[in-house]
């Protein structure tokens, strides 16, 4: 009498972490929206801005010019972005003084020139042209000089925030 092998069972099939199928973009979208305590993001629209030198104006400091570039309407205060032109010539007298800003995200980028920022617990640094950098939420800093040339691209989370001089 001949054995028979037995069938093998069908297992399920389990793909490795790496391979395993995503939900579509929407779906993973309309997930985290219903999560307890996720914040639903505000609604965005498009938004141009072309350089002309007419649009900057007398900002936060009056040692720079700023540029506005639509984002916080486009993103219904969610972020800000500007273009800051520092006014020649530098007096540290003015500039140096110690703050923060009072936000959840904040980059600079040099766009040209030269800027010497010094940040708590990070030192002081000459940032140049190509130069970016990360602020993070509170930190405490003051400009140090910059260049007659200098112009700096910030971008701000969110729009609308609140900055606190420690001097």
């Amino acid at each position: 009498m001949a054995k028979t092998k037995p069938k093998a069972q069908a297992r399920p099939v389990r793909r490795p972490a790496s391979t395993k199928r995503r939900a579509a973009p929407k779906a993973r979208a309309a997930k985290a929206r219903s999560k307890p305590g996720a914040k639903a993001r505000p609604k965005q629209s498009f938004a141009v801005s072309h350089h002309r030198d007419e649009d900057f104006d007398q900002g936060l400091r009056r040692y720079a010019h700023y540029r506005d570039l639509g984002l916080a309407k486009a993103t219904e205060g969610m972020v800000q972005a500007h273009v800051i032109r520092f006014v020649p010539p530098c007096r540290p007298e003015e500039v140096s003084k110690l703050h923060f800003h009072d936000v959840e995200f904040q980059m600079v980028y040099v766009l040209q020139g030269w800027i010497k920022t010094e940040l708590t617990g990070q030192g002081t640094h000459t940032m140049k042209a190509g130069s970016c950098w990360i602020q993070p939420p509170r930190i405490e800093h003051k400009v140090l000089d910059y260049s007659d040339d200098c112009e700096v691209l910030e971008i701000v989370l969110p729009a609308d925030f609140k900055t606190v001089e420690l001097e």
